[in-house]
């Protein structure tokens, strides 16, 4: 990675004209895989939700260029084609439903959480029109053919405080409350779909881990190690395109600048220090790791494996989606350098 060079960020009004993004792959070290089924089964489930939600142009150009499709095949590196099709499914839908939300009200949210929770509490029985819930109706029904009831179940639950958080940071929005470290912490982790993504890991695999190791305070705090990582790795990335629109306030730099009293670039710094010191909880959770037996220590090293893939996943599909940098990415991932963009009007 390119050394940081000395850029002149100020700007005649004494605000920020950018920053210096940390140098976050040198401590997410871990391999990038890639799924080989990845390509003709991207397009075929990019096409179903373009069909489901009766997307067109320029919308299906847009939607492609976030490439949703290499971080699923980054994320789940040995799925199957089968499982990376309903993979492929329900991250591409997820990635709509928490867009749409980004513009909806409490009452919006809720409806929403209601009719996909519903959905997936009762796929045989559950009817409604509602295009989000026949998706999640669809995607469920397919994917309990092969997960197991614990996988299953934490899926739904994750789903669920998926939901409940999105609900929250609405609610938020609209009365302008401002969190603080701790409690925006706590939110980010229910926010970020991550615990969902951890369930997925044991359906890809085809496993299903016993409550007493997912309940176990090791594998607790690397789940919780890994989707600070995500979340907070993927809130330096935002940052700009957020302030832009006058949304950063739910945003891990801005938290920080306000509770700590840092410029921007001491809470871009501060923020990577964090990012780095997830990755080391998640290694010294790992040392202390204890064994539950030849058979499912080999299903503990899947999911740590797949909590891995999710890290590295992310972090380089940040830079590759068009997502948050457009089509600058790679030059933004060797120079690491951000100019920011204007305000929007309010």
């Amino acid at each position: 990675m390119a050394s940081t060079a000395a850029y002149t960020i100020t700007s005649s009004d004494f605000e920020p004209a950018g920053f210096i993004l940390p140098d976050l792959f040198s401590d997410c070290r871990y391999p990038l895989r890639v799924n080989p089924h990845s390509h003709h089964i991207s397009r075929a489930s990019e096409q179903w939700l373009f069909t489901e939600l009766h997307v067109v142009e320029p919308e299906v150009a847009k939607f492609r260029a976030l490439r949703i499709h290499d971080l699923i095949a980054s994320c789940y590196p040995d799925a199957d084609a089968s499982h990376l099709r309903i993979l492929s499914d329900f991250l591409n839908w997820i990635f709509t439903v928490d867009d749409y939300l980004d513009d909806r009200d409490v009452d919006d949210a809720r409806g929403m959480r209601e009719c996909c929770i519903s959905a997936l509490r009762d796929p045989i029985n559950f009817q409604t029109e509602n295009p989000a819930g026949k998706i999640c109706k669809s995607i469920f029904s397919r994917f309990i053919e092969t997960a197991g009831p614990g996988c299953t179940e934490r899926f739904i639950h994750a789903l669920d405080l998926f939901f409940i958080a999105a609900t929250k940071e609405v609610d938020s929005r609209a009365k302008g409350h401002i969190h603080d470290l701790e409690s925006y912490t706590a939110l980010k982790r229910d926010l970020t779909g991550c615990k969902s993504c951890f369930a997925l890991i044991e359906y890809a695999a085809r496993i299903d881990l016993p409550d007493e190791v997912v309940s176990h305070p090791v594998i607790m705090a690397m789940e919780d190690a890994a989707n600070d990582y995500v979340a907070w790795s993927n809130d330096i990335c935002s940052y700009n395109k957020e302030q832009s629109r006058n949304d950063a306030y739910a945003n891990l730099i801005a938290v920080l600048m306000r509770e700590r009293g840092l410029d921007l670039q001491g809470a871009v710094d501060y923020s990577g220090q964090l990012c780095k010191s997830a990755i080391q909880r998640f290694e010294d959770n790992r040392a202390t790791l204890p064994s539950w037996g030849e058979e499912v220590d080999r299903q503990v090293a899947i999911h740590i494996q797949g909590m891995q893939d999710l890290m590295v996943g992310l972090l380089h599909w940040s830079f590759d989606s068009a997502r948050y940098f457009g089509k600058d990415g790679q030059t933004v991932k060797r120079d690491r350098f951000i100019k920011l963009l204007p305000k929007r009007p309010l």
